[in-house]
């Protein structure tokens, strides 16, 4: 008895700080947010980096709602918001980048996207993984 009383006690417990680490996060990106709109209006211009640093909140915060909705993440969102923080750093580094380092950044992608592709086809008929039911 006292060790589902523990097991309560500690599934209590990680939920609520999964519930504050996930509200940290949404407030901390809803401010970044603001911050960013609040730069790109006194500035008075909006380029391709910023519009990426937008995607990449969004996608930050649909990661917290699918979390909380699902008490997991799939590694597909991640693996999204790493393509586009990559691509950003691409577009923000790329005119003062040698050859060489463009060449990793392009391959990271690359590795990054073909693992979303994997990804997603591994729970399609189309390869042929799926498991055939016995009878």
């Amino acid at each position: 008895m006292a060790a589902i009383y523990k097991r309560g006690l500690m599934d209590k417990i990680t939920k609520n700080l999964q519930f504050i680490l996930l509200s940290i996060i949404l407030i901390s990106t809803v401010i970044a947010v603001g911050i960013e709109l609040k730069r790109m209006f006194l500035d008075q211009s909006v380029n391709l980096a910023d519009l990426l640093l937008m995607f990449l909140y969004l996608e930050v915060m649909a990661m917290v709602r699918v979390f909380w909705n699902q008490q997991s993440i799939s590694i597909t969102l991640p693996l999204l918001i790493a393509i586009t923080a990559l691509a950003r750093f691409i577009i923000l580094q790329g005119k003062e980048m040698d050859a060489s380092a463009l060449v990793y950044e392009a391959v990271a992608i690359v590795l990054i996207a073909s693992a979303i592709v994997i990804l997603r086809l591994r729970h399609s008929d189309k390869l042929g993984l799926k498991q055939k039911k016995s009878k």
